[in-house]
C-alpha cells in the first residue's frame, strides 16, 4: 500500500495520528493509583478577545473617553471592586467570584508584542519571544520532558484536531472530540487489519512504519479512553453550545479517572472589528455560562481543589474604539484563573494603566510567560526551565 492510498483510506488522519505511544501504558493501570491528581484545563479565546470589555474598568473616566459608543454602561457593570468589573453577560461568573474560584490577572503580555492573530497564537501557543520561531509547544515539551520515565502524563484536546501549543519533539497530546466515535473507527474493519497485520518486526521507515505503530498505539488507547471514560455520567447541567459540550466532556474525562494532566478547548469568534458589543456579548455569554456550569460541577464532585483552568486570548483590542464601532488587534490583556485551593483570588494586580499607553495600546505588566511558569512549578511538578526557553520566576495565584 502507498503513502497516498493509507492516508486516503484512513479515518483518523488528522485525530488518531496525534496520539502518543505514552497512553498504550495505562490500560495497566488501575483507578487507585490516580488519586489526588491535578488537573489542568486550558481555554482559548480565538481572535483576540477584548479584554477591557470583559474586565470592565468603569471606576476610569479614560475607559468611557476612548469608547463613548461600545464601553459597558456604569449601571450594567456587575461591580467587584469600586474601580473593576464583569461585562454583564458574564453574569454567571459573579457566584463563582463570590466564592473565592476565580483570579483576574492584569495587563499579561510580552516584549514586542505581535498583532497578527496566527504570529501571536503561536508565540502563546510556544512560549517563545516574539522574534522566537519554535516549531514545538509549551505543553508538549512538558509531555516530552517526561516522555523517558513513562509516567501517566498526558494532554487531551477536545476537538477534532491538535493545536501547537499540544506538540512537542517526541510527544503529542491526542485530540479526541468524541471517545465513543474514536473507539468505533478504530474497530473498523480497514483499521482492524492494519493493526493484526502488521507486526513489529516488520514496522520500518520504508514500508509507513511510523503510521502503523501509531494505529497499533490508537488501537490500543482508544479502548482504555472509551472504557474508563464510560463510567461516568455527568450529572450536572451544562449550556447546549460547543464550549458548553467540550467543557461536559473534560468533566467526564476528570471524573472518571482518566490519567491525563491538561486538556484544552477553545472558543473562537472575538475579533471584533465592527459592531463589538453584540458579537462580544454573545461569545461572553457562551463563555461564562459553560465555564459556571463547569466550575460548580468540579465543586459537587470534589474535583475543584485539584483542578485549575485558566483563560487567555493571543492579544487583546486597543484602548480606543474605532470608526466601525468596534476595537482594532491590541497587546495586553486580562487572564483569568479558576480553582478550587486560589491563594490569591479576586484580583490578583492592578487595574490596566489607561494613562500610560505604547502607541494606544497598553503595556504589558505581567509576562504571559510567568503564568506558564506558576503552572508548571506549582501545579504540573516541572521545573519551567526545562520547558521554557528560560527560567520565569512565576507569579503566587497557586
Amino acid at each position: 500500500m502507498d503513502r497516498r492510498h493509507f492516508l486516503k483510506n484512513t479515518a483518523l488522519a488528522s485525530g488518531a495520528l496525534m496520539i502518543p505511544a505514552f497512553l498504550k501504558p495505562f490500560e495497566a493501570l488501575g483507578k487507585s493509583d490516580i488519586t489526588g491528581y491535578k488537573n489542568l484545563v486550558i481555554i482559548q479565546l480565538s481572535g483576540g478577545n477584548d479584554g477591557l470589555n470583559t474586565i470592565v474598568p468603569y471606576g476610569n473616566d479614560i475607559y468611557y473617553q476612548k469608547r463613548n459608543t461600545i464601553a459597558i454602561n456604569k449601571t450594567d457593570v456587575i461591580t467587584l471592586n469600586d474601580m473593576q468589573g464583569l461585562n454583564p453577560s458574564l453574569s454567571a461568573l459573579k457566584e463563582i467570584y463570590d466564592q473565592g474560584w476565580m483570579s483576574i490577572i492584569n495587563s499579561v503580555g510580552y516584549p514586542n508584542p505581535d498583532r497578527s492573530h496566527f504570529r501571536s497564537m503561536d508565540i502563546w501557543q510556544t512560549g517563545s519571544e516574539s522574534n522566537q520561531f519554535l516549531t514545538t509547544g509549551w505543553i508538549g515539551r512538558y509531555l516530552d520532558a517526561n516522555c523517558p520515565s513513562f509516567k501517566p502524563y498526558a494532554a487531551i484536546e477536545v476537538d477534532d484536531t491538535l493545536s501547537l501549543a499540544m506538540k512537542g519533539a517526541k510527544m503529542k497530546g491526542i485530540a479526541v472530540q468524541d471517545p465513543g466515535k474514536l473507539y468505533q473507527t478504530t474497530r473498523e474493519p480497514f483499521f482492524k487489519d492494519l493493526v493484526h497485520d502488521h507486526s513489529d518486526a516488520n514496522l520500518n521507515e520504508d514500508n509507513l512504519g511510523y503510521l502503523y505503530k501509531t494505529m497499533i498505539e490508537t488501537y490500543s488507547s482508544a479502548e482504555y479512553i472509551q472504557n474508563t471514560s464510560k463510567t461516568y455520567n455527568v450529572k450536572s447541567e451544562y449550556p447546549a453550545t460547543p464550549l458548553g459540550n467540550q467543557l461536559k466532556t473534560v468533566s467526564k474525562f476528570i471524573n472518571s479517572g482518566l490519567q491525563t494532566r491538561i486538556y484544552y478547548v477553545s472558543l473562537s469568534g472575538f475579533d471584533t472589528h465592527v459592531r463589538q458589543q453584540d458579537q462580544q456579548a454573545r461569545q461572553l455569554k457562551i463563555y461564562g455560562d459553560a465555564v459556571a456550569a463547569f466550575i460548580k460541577d468540579l465543586k459537587q464532585s470534589g474535583k475543584l481543589d485539584d483542578t485549575l483552568v485558566m483563560t487567555f486570548s493571543e492579544f487583546g483590542r486597543r484602548v480606543e474604539q474605532n470608526a466601525s464601532n468596534g476595537t482594532d488587534h491590541g497587546t495586553a490583556n486580562n487572564i483569568l484563573i479558576y480553582g478550587g485551593k486560589l491563594k490569591k483570588a479576586g484580583f490578583y494586580n492592578e487595574s490596566p494603566d489607561l494613562t500610560q499607553l505604547d502607541n494606544g495600546d497598553l503595556k504589558y505588566q505581567i509576562d504571559f510567560r510567568d503564568v506558564y511558569a506558576t503552572l508548571l512549578d506549582k501545579w504540573l511538578d516541572m521545573n519551567n526551565s526545562q520547558v521554557l526557553t528560560k527560567t520565569f520566576a512565576g507569579l503566587g495565584f497557586v
